[in-house]
């Protein structure tokens, strides 16, 4: 089961090489097989995640099969990739000091309510900026984490 939690990753050697997932990267890598998602999402280093994200990738994985964009050999295949990918991070819940910070203005508005938890989560990991690259596949969550000063992939 994969480790939940509202507090940031432990302090030190642990935390070089953050690496926070957020779900436009992970729905492409699991989806789409987009070359790009895939090497962010597997690239070495610690992954977090907001719970967020392993809701939104089961819905976009339940819509795909719904639009019949997917068979069901293909739907199997990508659930137990996400319960994989799962097992492997760190979840953060989202809590309400982050559903606090989504309240507040972001660098570059208008940012959605989803993608604020995102980048909110980022923010109360509690590292340095420099420490964290935000892998993500969204304009929106691409431009505000630059302006936060988090690497972007």
């Amino acid at each position: 089961m994969a480790k939940r939690s509202t507090k940031a990753p432990a302090s030190g050697a642990d935390t070089i090489g953050i690496r926070y997932i957020e779900s436009s990267a992970l729905v492409a890598a699991l989806l789409e097989n987009d070359a790009e998602a895939l090497k962010g999402v597997r690239t070495r280093g610690r992954k977090v995640t907001s719970a967020l994200t392993i809701a939104e990738a089961a819905r976009a994985i339940l819509r795909a099969r719904a639009a019949a964009r997917l068979t069901a050999d293909q739907e199997r295949a990508a659930v137990r990739a996400l319960r994989r990918f799962e097992r492997r991070c760190f979840l953060v819940a989202v809590s309400d000091a982050i559903l606090t910070r989504v309240r507040r203005p972001f660098p570059i508005e208008p940012v959605r309510t989803l993608d604020a938890v995102h980048l909110a989560t980022t923010e109360l990991l509690g590292e340095p900026p420099p420490l964290i690259v935000v892998v993500t596949r969204d304009v929106r969550v691409r431009e505000n984490a630059q302006a936060l000063g988090y690497g972007v992939e």
